[in-house]
């Protein structure tokens, strides 16, 4: 098909269908169970409640309410996943279309960052990271109505005070985009003193804040258990003077690796890279402030306090990185190139999917070959050999005990890890290895 103006949107609707269609399907096919990140949200889901061990509860709330419409069947989670990505996608399309006058623009904006990992390989497993990615972009977009517009509309406010708050409740390292965004306002308000304050942007702190009540009474009740959790997975406590210069640069190093697809076909597509600048322009300081500041600050966290940076937890954060390279590249775009650019695209775009499925059929000893559902007959099989009630609790780490809690025809809830107090609370109960199932 041959782009141009007039079937632009058509071209991005074959796109994000194709897209989900390919990364629904390729796992659906070729796992034989669920990943563990997905497994992990729907134990929790199985017991929903403001708050887990190790996050906040969005990312176990919508593979919960699938479940309850689907139950079991693997290929849903697999296309939930997938329509957070695309939800993620759409408001990126939408964002650029206000930030171009050109919509050819906007749609390679988009088809760039489907050359990034973290919306290609890595989108089957349905996890926390994933789960930020709609909310990532809304929040961004109603930020940007707020940011751009002459006078400032209450919906607006209401909806990025709600989408921060729901991306917040997905991870929180959502919060580096909220504080990076918080801080282009201080600085256009209260430093250049390019914009009057205006008190409609306390209504997109007061929703965020009421929504955010329930989990931070939780999080008390807790014991901040979730904060805890996430320190320790920095490597906080352990760090020596060297991790305050080896993590940093590990983690530069990592960012660039990640975004060679990117660049390459940024290259394909621009008769030279020359990046303009221009620090008066409006546009470009919303777009540095939502692409670059959140990883500047990333990356002073590393340098700061030593700490590790995983890489999967920048999944979100390149999410507009197309149309950040666009924007300053437009002038250096050249559009007879446009074939190359949709060559290498359409490689990029099938190369992930079968690299995908080649590692999934050719390797046996991944969490996805889990023989999951053939566990949970045999525990059944056992189960009924013994009593006559009905399996509702199951108890065990995430991973085993979750599986159970997922194949398991009752759809028992998960409840921690075994100990005595909670096997005495139980009617009946069955050990097996380090997971105990039981009636109560």
């Amino acid at each position: 098909m041959t782009i141009n103006n007039k079937n632009i949107n058509n071209v991005f609707y074959i796109f994000v269908a194709a897209h989900l269609i390919f990364w629904t399907l390729i796992p659906s096919l070729t796992n034989h169970n669920l990943p563990l990140d997905t497994i992990e949200a729907l134990a929790w889901g199985s017991n929903l409640d403001w708050g887990f061990n190790k996050h906040p509860p969005m990312s176990a709330f919508f593979p919960e309410v699938f479940y309850k419409i689907f139950g079991p069947q693997d290929w849903v989670y697999y296309l939930l996943s997938q329509i957070f990505v695309i939800i993620s996608f759409n408001y990126v399309f939408k964002f650029s279309n206000e930030i171009f006058n050109n919509k050819l623009l906007g749609l390679i904006s988009v088809l760039l960052i489907e050359a990034i990992y973290f919306y290609n390989f890595t989108t089957p497993e349905f996890n926390v990271n994933v789960c930020q990615l709609p909310f990532w972009s809304l929040t961004v977009y109603y930020s940007w109505k707020i940011y751009s517009a002459k006078e400032i509309k209450f919906l607006d406010c209401f909806l990025a005070g709600l989408f921060a708050a729901f991306g917040f409740l997905s991870k929180y390292l959502f919060i580096y985009l909220l504080v990076s965004i918080d801080l282009l306002f201080i600085y256009l308000i209260f430093f250049k003193k390019e914009r009057k304050f205006d008190f409609k942007y306390l209504i997109t702190i007061e929703v965020f804040l009421v929504v955010l009540v329930p989990h931070l009474i939780w999080l008390n009740n807790n014991e901040f258990i979730t904060i805890t959790y996430g320190l320790a997975r920095t490597g906080l406590e352990q760090s020596s003077f060297i991790d305050h210069i080896k993590f940093p640069l590990i983690f530069l190093l990592k960012q660039v690796g990640i975004l060679i697809p990117f660049l390459i076909l940024i290259w394909l597509l621009v008769k030279k890279i020359k990046l303009n600048f221009n620090f008066k322009d409006k546009k470009l300081l919303f777009l540095l402030a939502i692409n670059i500041l959140p990883i500047v600050l990333m990356f002073f966290t590393s340098l700061i306090t030593g700490s590790k940076i995983r890489t999967m937890w920048m999944t979100p954060f390149y999410l507009f990185f197309g149309i950040l390279f666009v924007y300053l590249l437009q002038a250096e775009i050249n559009l007879k190139k446009l074939k190359a650019f949709v060559i290498g695209f359409v490689f990029f775009f099938f190369l992930s999917p079968v690299l995908y499925a080649y590692v999934s059929i050719s390797k046996d000893d991944k969490r996805t070959d889990y023989m999951g559902k053939e566990i949970a007959i045999k525990t059944q099989y056992a189960w009924d050999q013994q009593f006559d009630t009905k399996i509702n609790v199951v108890l065990g780490d995430e991973w085993n005990a979750g599986n159970l809690s997922y194949h398991l025809k009752s759809r028992p809830s998960w409840e921690g890890f075994v100990e005595s107090e909670k096997l005495d609370q139980l009617k009946d109960y069955m050990c097996l290895d380090s997971v105990c199932v039981g009636s109560r």
